[in-house]
């Protein structure tokens, strides 16, 4: 039987880090949007002009990305279809980083292997995910 304390202590970390990294992607999309959408997309083209992408292509992900990282971001804070937020949360840093190796940015990519991190610590410790909705829909 797992010792109790213990227990609450493990899910109190899990809900803190979850609740931590959901109001950090949420914030990227949400300060993304209030500038608008359109000049995020516009400013990422410029950074990318070299790159060997399609002009097209970045303005898209640039036009895409804000409400993407939103909308990840209040599943990973509300803890609602974490796993799964989680593991899109990780693809999303592997295009991320594709992007950012792309620009040779290796600061970038080393914030960015930081981030992958933490979403694979959370996938990994999904098991003390007890205060979150998911938690609550399970138990009801």
């Amino acid at each position: 039987m797992v010792d109790e304390p213990k227990l609450r202590n493990e899910q109190l970390g899990y809900a803190l880090l979850r609740a931590v990294v959901g109001v950090n992607l949420m914030m990227h999309g949400i300060s993304r949007m209030i500038t608008g959408p359109g000049e995020f997309a516009a400013k990422l083209v410029m950074q990318f002009e070299h790159a060997p992408l399609p002009a097209w292509s970045v303005w898209v992900f640039g036009l895409m990305l804000p409400a993407i990282e939103g909308l990840l971001g209040v599943l990973i804070l509300v803890g609602l279809r974490t796993r799964a937020a989680l593991v899109a949360a990780s693809l999303l840093i592997m295009l991320l980083t594709f992007g950012s190796s792309l620009l040779q940015d290796w600061n970038l990519t080393g914030i960015q292997l930081t981030y992958a991190l933490v979403y694979s610590i959370l996938i990994f410790l999904h098991q003390y995910d007890g205060w979150s909705i998911d938690a609550w829909i399970k138990r009801h």
